[in-house]
């Protein structure tokens, strides 16, 4: 640790720390001669054990910094490689990040923070147009400083690359989990400058509405929900920033760039769209005015309309043979009457008869249900028994319909958590409070059990997630559901014993125990085959593959000296 007053290579005497975290300390340091502050970055070798790794991840980020000039960014002085420690001078910056501000104020100004955005664009814009593009991947509140006079700084490039055009994939994911776009994990693709668009979509999101998207609900509501004040042309300006295709956001930053210097146009934009799509109930609105002013009898009439508006739009859904556009027509029948259960009900059903809950179904969800938040409101004052089933509908829908597998079981579990505290005090819904349990309990071990490995906090973890897992199996013996669900239930059942068989082990699983229900699988799908469709026949034999694979590592881990199982 660098001592306070001491002077560093003869030219840089330490002030103050004015920062540290688990692997650096940062100090302020002046050069006395030039009398101008630098930052002071120490990582000392002593407290990590793999230094030599961190120190090329040091002396990539520094090379690259060096190579970079541009006023939204730090400039790299001087690198200090020295038995104990290894230090980087950069300018020091003045201010504080917005992750401060945001904890210090809560959400900020939508007029501010897309000038901040646009600076932001202006430096990725830099970054991404270089000969070799430079994707910074880690754009975060944390990451961006805010100085004095109302420009910001993106520091920290730790996590930087420069793009391969050749390369496929990434050699490592890197990223915040939240602000991270989804090929930043798992193997998806190379980043590219997309993925920086992407994060600034998430950035935004937290800066106007204090909703950190790495804590729960874990979702990105589109803003008005938070705020209905806030701009519908911004808000449809991060919903394509975070879309979690690529080819589906903006292409580049200059067309990002001039979306947010005219958010306030695509508001105006936005709205007639709305009145459109409202315009097939003008009939019944006209009437609601005129019965606010003549009475009773004109009521009634309007009565009439409203009902006959909701019918029309549920049977045009009930007989369209487009899913999106059924589903479109079933919320915009919960516009017109939002405490009955037929629409709510319907658009479930539609969403997910084709087998997936798709991008589009959802984002027609979230706009013309949730973003319109008084509609399930009011179904839940007025309707509690019913709105408590869509609930579980729902949760049905994200668990094994949505169409991203990395995320549907965190989408999934704050509908059955809502169920659930319905489901409690009914006894008519036992089975289905049993259900909800489960789900958010195995929502709960697939959330944490990656971050429980990393700390090695995961020790009997693993056997209370199987006895849920069959618990849920039995219950769904008991009364089954659809056979997409029991399909996707096997199918769950068998790959996570593939993965997790040394774990059951060593929090007591019995290997009998296991093979046992694997064995009921088998019997069941047998049963499954002779009535399934063609395209069940197909997941059928899929997950017979990995129920023998399941068998193969159940016997290799469990198996003893003697050639029995433990």
């Amino acid at each position: 640790m660098l001592k306070i007053g001491s002077v560093v290579d003869g030219k840089y005497k330490i002030l103050n720390e004015i920062g540290h975290g688990g692997m650096s300390n940062v100090y302020l340091a002046i050069n006395e001669k030039a009398n101008k502050p630098w930052a002071v970055k120490e990582v000392r070798k002593s407290l990590n054990r793999d230094f030599d790794l961190l120190r090329q991840s040091l002396i990539r980020e520094t090379d690259l910094l060096k190579k970079l000039h541009h006023p939204n960014l730090p400039s790299i002085v001087d690198v200090i490689d020295s038995d104990e420690n290894f230090l980087i001078v950069m300018d020091y910056i003045e201010g504080n990040t917005l992750e401060t501000l945001l904890a210090e104020e809560g959400a900020q100004p939508q007029e501010r923070v897309a000038d901040w955005a646009l600076q932001l664009c202006d430096v990725l814009d830099y970054l991404h147009t270089r000969r070799a593009p430079v994707i910074y991947r880690d754009l975060k509140p944390s990451n961006i400083m805010l100085k004095s006079d109302g420009s910001v700084v993106l520091i920290d490039f730790g996590t930087a690359r420069e793009y391969k055009e050749q390369n496929t994939a990434d050699t490592c994911c890197l990223g915040t989990n939240g602000y991270a776009a989804p090929e930043q994990f798992g193997g998806k693709g190379q980043t590219d400058a997309r993925t920086d668009l992407y994060c600034l979509g998430t950035t935004l999101y937290h800066l106007v509405t204090g909703h950190n998207p790495s804590e729960p609900p874990y979702e990105l509501y589109p803003i008005t929900r938070w705020n209905p004040k806030l701009s519908t042309g911004l808000e449809r300006i991060i919903q394509k920033c975070t879309q979690k295709n690529p080819s589906d956001r903006y292409q580049t930053v200059k067309e990002l760039r001039y979306d947010l210097a005219h958010y306030k146009d695509l508001e105006i934009q936005a709205q007639r769209s709305y009145r459109r799509r409202l315009r097939i109930f003008g009939a019944a609105a006209a009437c609601s005015v005129l019965c606010a002013a003549a009475g009773t009898a004109l009521a009634v009439e309007a009565a009439g309309k409203q009902e006959e508006a909701y019918q029309n739009l549920v049977q045009m859904a009930a007989i369209s043979t487009d899913s999106v556009e059924a589903c479109s027509l079933y919320l915009e029948a919960v516009s017109v009457d939002d405490l009955r259960q037929e629409a709510y009900h319907g658009f479930y059903e539609r969403a997910i008869e084709d087998g997936v809950f798709s991008e589009k179904e959802e984002e027609l969800f979230l706009r013309l249900g949730i973003s319109k938040n008084r509609h399930l409101q009011n179904f839940r004052k007025k309707n509690a028994q019913a709105y408590a089933d869509f609930c579980y509908e729902m949760g049905n829908a994200y668990w094994y319909y949505y169409e991203h597998e990395e995320n549907r079981q965190v989408r999934a579990v704050s509908w059955f958590q809502t169920a659930q505290e319905y489901y409690r005090a009914d006894s008519a819904k036992a089975m289905e409070y049993r259900r909800c349990r489960l789900y958010v309990e195995l929502g709960s071990f697939y959330k944490s059990v990656l971050a429980s490995q990393i700390n090695g906090t995961d020790a009997g973890m693993y056997g209370k997630y199987w006895r849920s897992l069959v618990e849920l199996k039995e219950l769904n013996d008991v009364e089954p559901d659809r056979e997409n669900v029991t399909l996707h239930m096997y199918r769950e059942i068998a790959s996570k014993v593939v993965e997790y068989a040394v774990y059951f082990r060593e929090d007591g699983v019995q290997g009998d125990e296991i093979l046992a229900v694997l064995d009921a699988l088998e019997n069941d799908m047998a049963q499954m085959a002779q009535q399934a469709t063609s395209t069940a026949q197909h997941e059928i034999e899929a997950i017979q593959w990995i129920v023998d694979g399941a068998y193969k590592m159940v016997r290799s881990t469990y198996q003893t000296e003697k050639g029995g199982l433990v």
